[in-house]
């Protein structure tokens, strides 16, 4: 009997002593954040993110056939630093960016983006409990941390000298705009390669006055020069008579080119339009005073070997076009 109360005097005792180590014991340690070497891992958390970031040039950049054609297939090495950048936050918010050995065919990825060198991931918001556990850094949204790769061309040398800049509008407000259920902002990267957004950036006018036709293209919503960034793309304006009912259409004429030359054209000057600036071509020409169509064209690859196409029908995009009656 005394053994039988010795035993269970210690059970009870050994469940005390359980008790007590499981009510202080201290929690878990949190699991150490994950190593990224892909962005293919950060679909896992951030799908829409990442299906927008797979539909950007950010996503083409090293891929895209016409980057290609344009470095020589990257023997021009000086193009390799922003088509496949090293991470931003390791070479210097502001600063030229540095080309990558490794993952090229990501293009500019998310790593090269978000990746901090202590190997944390810059977040619009602090969350220590997600496996990248992101921090919140400003610099993540500012101008500076887009101009590594585009102000080579200038681009945010040229926001600095517009109201954008003044009123402190920048680029993330709107190339990525914030999704209007509130969830983050799109990173599909709106720009030069959606005509849409193209449209909103000039106003085209076509007008009679003092016999004359006048057509006036104003940058009225790019806060940076048009077209900008790369030298490839160019605007043209065109015109020309409208052509009777059944009869076949008359042929476009030129008025006016809106490009920045390469290094080596040396015989081009450059033609861009300054944000709020406005461009006037007049049309003095007899076949102008009956009706006439104006036009803006578009084009994303004029390759600096091929002349002036006369037929913009079937070599570039319209983006706007405006009919001006006698």
């Amino acid at each position: 009997m005394i053994r039988a109360q010795t035993i269970l005097g210690s059970v009870i005792a050994l469940l005390g002593v359980t008790a007590v180590v499981l009510v202080f014991r201290t929690p878990a340690e949190v699991a150490p954040a994950r190593s990224f070497t892909s962005s293919q891992q950060c679909k896992e958390c951030h799908a829409q993110e990442h299906a927008e970031w797979s539909a950007s040039q950010h996503a083409h950049s090293w891929l895209n056939p016409d980057v290609r054609a344009l470095s020589n297939d990257f023997a021009n090495t000086d193009c390799i630093d922003c088509h496949a950048p090293q991470e931003i936050y390791s070479t210097g918010i502001g600063a030229r960016v540095l080309p990558r050995a490794s993952r090229r065919a990501e293009g500019v990825d998310c790593i090269a983006c978000h990746a901090l060198p202590d190997g944390g991931v810059a977040g619009t918001k602090d969350n220590p409990a997600a496996p990248c556990r992101p921090q919140a850094m400003a610099s993540l949204k500012s101008v500076d941390h887009c101009a590594g790769c585009h102000d080579q061309h200038k681009t945010v040398s040229q926001w600095r000298e517009t109201q954008y800049a003044a009123q402190g509008i920048g680029c993330v407000e709107c190339h990525m705009p914030a999704r209007a259920d509130g969830s983050g902002h799109d990173h599909t990267m709106h720009g030069g390669h959606s005509l849409e957004t193209v449209r909103k950036a000039v106003t085209l006018v076509a007008e009679r006055s003092k016999g004359l036709v006048r057509v006036a293209l104003t940058n009225s919503g790019a806060g940076h020069h048009f077209p900008t960034d790369e030298r490839s793309r160019a605007a043209d304006l065109w015109w020309r008579p409208v052509a009777p009912q059944g009869a076949p259409a008359e042929s476009w004429r030129h008025l006016w080119r809106f490009r920045s030359p390469y290094r080596h054209e040396v015989d081009l000057v450059d033609t861009l339009l300054p944000s709020a600036a406005t461009k006037e071509v007049w049309v003095d020409d007899p076949a102008s005073l009956g009706a006439v169509e104006v036009a803006l064209t578009y084009k994303r690859t004029p390759y600096w070997k091929d002349p002036l196409r006369p037929d913009p029908e079937t070599e570039a995009e319209f983006v706007h076009r405006v009919v001006l009656q006698p």
